[in-house]
């Protein structure tokens, strides 16, 4: 049978991601795949297999073997671990894309999912309401590959007719997985530090206002998009999406109505300088338009779902 694999999965939003996919398919139906071994036991409920996507061979064999019709490629070096080693980031985020959409077009896959991020917008991007058209030129590693990845997805889509979709993610905050490198991190770390009483030591200015999403939503976004006709899939590139905005006071406000004692103090680095250069805000007009896009969660809803179930998840 066509089976569906999962690259990165362990990560922040393939754990959750894989879940949702196998809880719609089957469990057999979903082959999760990471660099790690330890990551097994993330993955009870479907196939797992240690994979480098940077081993071609390996991967090309694996796909191949299991008759994979679909491909969920979320293996990446995040923004701030990209600043720290950025050839490296430019290696592992083009390369594998580049094999996974060669990949596609060798074997005719039915479908591949590749993630974007607002990351590819810049210091000169319009910061409020940000459009889908507009300049970009991306001052990160992360940020720059993520660019040169929509190219590249639209050119395998027009030139190949690869089925190949994207989405732009906004911060992702999640409570089932622990933060994984990137800017918009302090926006999970926060919660975890209030459930344990300690003082929150946040990266950004106070007033640093990002696009961010809860995570349910982001899988809703991901799913949509993945069962929408393909004729309704208008953007080859990547949609931008949205749900909600707000600074790290915010959040600190919307978490002190749970934890009155909560404290925070402000300490930005270098991460300061990267989410300077990314919108406010943004528009998804165009995925609400083409495929019936909508978020579920604003802040105080997102805040009160995290500290319910996070004191119960274990890692």
């Amino acid at each position: 049978m066509e089976k569906i694999l999962v690259i990165g999965a362990a990560g922040q939003l393939g754990s959750e991601l894989t879940k949702s996919l196998s809880d719609i398919y089957g469990g057999e139906q979903v082959i999760a795949t990471d660099l790690n071994e330890a990551a097994r036991s993330k993955f009870d409920y479907c196939r797992f297999e240690v994979l480098d996507i940077m081993n071609q061979e390996a991967a090309k064999d694996l796909i191949k073997k299991e008759n994979v019709k679909q491909i969920y490629h979320l293996a990446a070096v995040l923004s701030a671990t990209g600043e720290k080693k950025p050839l490296f980031a430019w290696d592992l985020n083009m390369e594998s894309l580049l094999f996974v959409l060669e990949t596609a077009k060798e074997f005719k896959l039915d479908k591949v999912y590749w993630p974007s991020s607002i990351a590819v917008f810049g210091p000169n991007t319009p910061k409020i309401n940000t459009p889908q058209y507009c300049v970009k030129e991306p001052n990160t590693v992360y940020g720059i590959s993520k660019q040169a990845g929509e190219r590249w997805c639209e050119y395998y889509f027009q030139k190949y007719n690869v089925d190949v979709r994207s989405l732009r993610y906004p911060g992702l905050i999640g409570y089932k997985s622990l933060p994984g490198g990137g800017t918009t991190d302090y926006a999970v770390d926060i919660y975890h530090k209030a459930i344990s009483g300690e003082k929150f030591n946040c990266f950004l200015r106070k007033d640093s206002y990002l696009p961010m999403m809860y995570m349910p939503d982001a899988i809703k976004a991901t799913l949509d998009l993945m069962q929408a006709p393909k004729d309704l899939v208008k953007i080859r590139s990547s949609y931008n999406l949205s749900a909600i905005s707000f600074s790290p006071k915010e959040i600190y406000q919307s978490i002190l109505k749970h934890f009155p004692n909560f404290e925070i103090e402000y300490n930005p680095d270098f991460r300061q300088a990267i989410a300077d250069s990314w919108p406010d805000s943004i528009d998804d007009s165009c995925a609400q338009k083409d495929w019936g896009w909508k978020p579920e969660f604003d802040l105080d809803k997102m805040t009160k779902d995290i500290l319910e179930n996070l004191p119960h998840y274990t890692f």
